[in-house]
């Protein structure tokens, strides 16, 4: 067994003595902090932490001084589209010159344009792109990931993007779980018949990634010019007769109906939101679905935010996650989300830190292992810079205050 001491700490953060699957309402703007403390790791779980006055003498294999820094869990990102082949700056161009998000789509770019490089793309080109963006992640602080295909369009292509997810699994330290997002975007060859899609999605990509194990849970982009309502029960329904349970791009667009389906089909979450009304919100109460928002892609595309201080206010947890993308959010930095929660959205620090930590750990099912400091739970964890306060944090934006990351107990 190997024991590994880090010590002196200045302030541990989001500490837990009773580990909690999620926060919703009020909740969100409480934080529990350790000051002056430690912190044990027994193999690649956190075994005790507590003040410093409060450890006893023991032997460790190693042993870190943190004196003048902190010490936070390590970054969830629930929802991110990591593997992918290029960039898509020409239309990052096209946005500033005034085309929308669905005039691009409509020429063939947006999805499309990374779909057909997706296509063209070796399985090992699009794991060895993907495998620099993750050692990205892990440096900016991030611990745990979900990763969706979506940029295949045909079912050898979304096999193909589930199979790179399965090496990364297999390779990388990061916790990661994967989605099937075949229904993400109307290949050009299906406009005007995309139920025909749906069938596709239903009959041959659904089967085939349950019968290789390569999903954990399933997505639809239920939106407007998009998939509808309808389109979305059905793949969702399909999804669940193979134990995918339901992850759902939901109100990116307009009030498409696609949180009150999330809601419906007992999702794990529903994402994007930026059209959130009072009926949207009943929905949610009450619910297991947790509303996440995507800073960066409405930062990107500049569009309205979602409603997140009324969501709160109204008792709903919510998540933030990076949304990392070619197209609308090129960024895996969860230090800027974290920011853009504060800056954007009017959460408090607190309330910032438990998206980011322990409710989007719960957005990707796995808020029982990560998303906190809790005995029992995987050493995910990152110690910062001297830095004076947890809310520098979100305050200094521009910078990366990560000095030392931690998964799995080992030092990356």
């Amino acid at each position: 067994m190997k024991r590994v001491l880090i010590k002196n700490i200045k302030e541990i953060v989001q500490v837990e003595q009773q580990p909690r699957a999620r926060v919703c309402g009020k909740e969100m703007s409480q934080l529990q902090t350790v000051k002056d403390a430690y912190l044990i790791v027994e193999n690649d779980k956190i075994a005790d932490f507590g003040e410093m006055r409060e450890l006893t003498v023991q032997s460790f294999d190693a042993e870190y001084d943190a004196s003048g820094r902190m010490l936070f869990p390590s970054f969830c990102d629930s929802h991110t589209h990591l593997v992918y082949s290029g960039s898509r700056e020409i239309e990052y161009c096209d946005k500033i010159r005034g085309l929308s998000y669905e005039e691009i789509a409509k020429r063939g770019g947006g999805i499309l344009n990374s779909a057909k490089r997706v296509q063209e793309a070796s399985e090992q080109e699009l794991y060895d792109d993907a495998m620099m963006r993750l050692d990205q992640m892990i440096h900016f602080g991030s611990g745990a990931v979900e990763i969706k295909s979506g940029y295949g369009m045909t079912t050898e292509a979304e096999i193909k993007m589930l199979r790179v997810i399965r090496r990364l699994k297999e390779s990388s330290p990061l916790t990661i779980k994967s989605t099937l997002l075949g229904a993400h975007g109307i290949p050009m060859e299906y406009r005007g018949r995309q139920e025909a899609f749906v069938d596709l999605v239903i009959n041959e990509m659904i089967p085939q990634a349950a019968q290789e194990g390569l999903a954990d849970f399933i997505d639809v982009f239920c939106d407007q010019g998009f998939f509808t309502v309808e389109d979305t029960d059905r793949m969702l329904d399909a999804g669940a007769k193979y134990g995918l349970r339901a992850k759902i791009h939901a109100n990116e667009l307009a009030y498409s109906g696609g949180i009150q389906c999330a809601v419906r089909h007992n999702a794990l979450s529903c994402d994007h939101l930026e059209y959130t009304g009072d009926d949207e919100i009943k929905a949610l109460l009450g619910s297991e679905t947790m509303p996440t928002v995507l800073p960066g892609a409405a930062f990107f595309l500049n569009m309205v935010h979602a409603p997140v201080r009324k969501m709160i206010d109204s008792g709903l947890g919510v998540a933030m996650a990076s949304d990392c993308n070619p197209g609308s959010s090129p960024s895996a930095n969860m230090q800027l989300i974290l920011s853009m929660a504060c800056i954007n959205y009017r959460m408090l620090p607190e309330e910032a830190i438990n998206a980011v930590t322990l409710n989007s750990a719960y957005a990707m099912g796995v808020s029982n292992e990560v998303g906190s400091i809790a005995v029992g739970k995987k050493a995910n964890f990152y110690i910062t810079k001297p830095i004076p306060s947890y809310e520098y944090m979100p305050y200094a934006y521009g910078e990366n205050k990560v000095e030392k990351a931690f998964l799995n107990g080992v030092e990356i």
